[in-house]
């Protein structure tokens, strides 16, 4: 049974209500069992919804992130939307720090409220490296996100990295209006060289977009997939290291979303992801007492 569940909506990765990526947060004040926040998530029916439990620790939180269809280890439009929530409800002064323990890793954020809204910063540390998709992997790859080796970027590799959620890094020169997952077993495929996600990056827009695995829901803003994008960009001398710069994403949805982004160390070795975003706190509810009961 629980009773007082209520909840944030808030819009990330935009300074403008109803754009950027919506969430809902939860600060629990009982105990709620996966299966309630799974029900809950999917009732909400954003792209994922956090819940956060205090610990012992000062201005750490406990995390729980669910999509419609799955809890996820790490997440970064949730972490950076939760954080401001805890600003607006616990802290007093204009800049706040907050620790968020989620299932993969504990992430420090910062946050700054300005005005009515916030600005939210994490700290998603050093990337990981995995494996180069070539040859007929890399063309299946291709076919499969409906596109042609002519709209690969030219001498870059699709490369799989993690900053918390491993993604397969797909670089375009052109069409990213013409990406989609096209095959029924995408997330099998990706799971083969261990990767969570795929992420599809037109480098002259510096525009990303990314699905679930079904490629029937595009998501909004991907603060996850900034982390392995901006660290690719570095890596392949794009970008320049310890120098802000802005991914976009969700114009394909009507929300159109700013990643800033900020990658420290050298190109050749990169020591640490920074990934920020504005916020707008937009909406307040709650449920019903003892609503469920699993």
């Amino acid at each position: 049974m629980m009773n007082n569940l209520q909840y944030r909506h808030v819009d990330v990765f935009s300074d403008t209500p109803f754009s950027g990526n919506g969430l809902t947060v939860f600060v629990l004040e009982t105990e709620l069992s996966a299966a309630a926040m799974q029900t809950v998530t999917q009732e909400m029916r954003q792209f994922e919804s956090i819940f956060l439990t205090p610990t012992a620790a000062p201005n750490e939180f406990g995390a729980r992130v669910f999509t419609m269809e799955e809890e996820l280890d790490f997440a970064g439009h949730p972490t950076l939307g939760a954080a401001c929530v805890l600003h607006e409800k616990f802290g007093s002064a204009t800049r706040a720090d907050w620790r968020i323990a989620l299932n993969a890793k504990t992430v420090a954020v910062e946050t700054v409220r300005n005005g009515a809204n916030f600005k939210a910063s994490m700290e998603q540390g050093k990337p990981e490296f995995g494996a180069i998709i070539e040859g007929e992997k890399r063309s299946a790859f291709v076919r499969a996100l409906n596109l042609s080796e002519s709209d690969l970027a030219d001498n870059l590799p699709l490369e799989i990295i993690s900053t918390g959620l491993p993604y397969l890094i797909v670089p375009l020169k052109r069409n990213l209006e013409s990406a989609r997952i096209i095959v029924p077993n995408f997330e099998e495929m990706l799971a083969e060289f261990g990767a969570k996600f795929v992420y599809v990056f037109e480098l002259s827009k510096m525009e990303g977009r990314t699905w679930d695995n079904f490629g029937l829901v595009e998501d909004v803003a991907t603060g996850s997939a900034a982390g392995p994008m901006s660290a690719f960009l570095v890596k392949h001398g794009i970008c320049q290291p310890e120098t802000e710069f802005v991914l976009h994403q969700g114009s394909f949805l009507m929300r159109p979303s700013k990643l800033f982004v900020k990658v420290g160390g050298t190109r050749e070795n990169i020591s640490s992801v920074k990934v920020a975003g504005d916020v707008c706190l937009i909406a307040s509810g709650r449920f019903d007492d003892d609503i469920l009961s699993i």
